[in-house]
């Protein structure tokens, strides 16, 4: 499960995340929140590292009972339509500057596919529903397939699965989910012709739950997972059901992130992913050799 280099980090605490936010209510529910909007809260190694020893400590916390996962809107966000969730992975140096030497030790950057986080989400069996706020990009939408057990967005918030167009693959065990939540042809045409899926066609694939007007977005998940948890709600079913659906295909999807992960590295070492980056930072077509 580890996938790290080194030892676990134990000294971690969540006022040490830099790239996200981790705050506990009165009620019991954790807010996550993806906080690095000057980059529309791109995913660095350094992002999923603190996801990771997030879920740690709403497990650990016997006073933590939901998480609702979101994305910052950033202080000068005026625009609702403008917002993100997350534009997907942030592969710059400077994710990684300033960084404690135990910290670097525990970044393991050939899990691109972040078995290690996602894992950990997927033996998760306290609840956990996403609250997408804009648009999802590539990891930000593989994120919430493997991480939440409901999925609403804002009227405004769309998904994208570009990977094809850069010449890399799917990752956060998205090749496992999408298959069986769509059918596998849906499936492959989502993830071989990348297209913006907006949030009442999300729903209608099966992709999320529900369109919430944006104002009133995490109002709407909060009292949903308020649902799932003591006193209103039946927290012991709710956790017994989860571990019920989850157990018995950790396995498979363990495997499906190994084969990501060799696939990702194959094809980053790629004379087409470095097509299709540059071509995505020209704004041009890509033009692929297949190799």
């Amino acid at each position: 499960e580890t996938g790290g280099k080194g030892r676990e980090l134990q000294i971690m605490q969540t006022q040490e995340f830099r790239d996200i936010s981790y705050g506990l209510d009165e009620a019991g529910i954790v807010t996550l929140t993806l906080n690095t909007p000057a980059r529309k809260n791109a995913l660095s190694p350094v992002s999923f590292l603190e996801i990771f020893h997030a879920v740690d400590h709403f497990l650990s916390d016997d006073s933590a009972h939901a998480m609702v996962l979101t994305g910052a809107a950033g202080p000068d966000a005026s625009d609702p339509a403008k917002e993100a969730f997350s534009s997907g992975g942030y592969f710059s140096p400077d994710a990684l500057e300033g960084l404690p030497e135990e910290v670097l030790q525990e970044i393991n950057l050939s899990d691109i596919a972040q078995k290690r986080a996602t894992m950990k989400f997927l033996q998760c069996d306290k609840p956990v529903v996403a609250a997408i706020n804009g648009l999802a990009i590539g990891g930000g939408a593989t994120l919430c397939l493997a991480a939440a057990d409901q999925i609403y967005m804002s009227e405004h918030a769309w998904l994208e699965f570009p990977f094809a167009r850069l010449g890399i693959a799917a990752e956060l065990c998205s090749t496992f989910f999408l298959p069986r939540m769509l059918g596998f042809q849906r499936a492959k045409e989502i993830l071989f012709f990348p297209q913006r899926i907006d949030a009442p066609r999300a729903v209608a694939l099966g992709i999320a739950n529900e369109v919430l007007p944006h104002d009133g977005l995490l109002g709407y998940a909060r009292e949903r997972v308020l649902q799932l948890i003591p006193p209103a709600g039946p927290g012991m079913a709710v956790r017994e059901m989860k571990r019920a659906m989850n157990e018995p295909h950790l396995e498979a999807f363990a495997r499906a992130l190994d084969q990501e992960n060799e696939a990702l590295a194959k094809l980053i070492a790629s004379e087409d992913f470095v097509e299709g980056l540059s071509a995505r930072m020209e704004r041009r077509p890509p033009v692929f050799k297949g190799k």
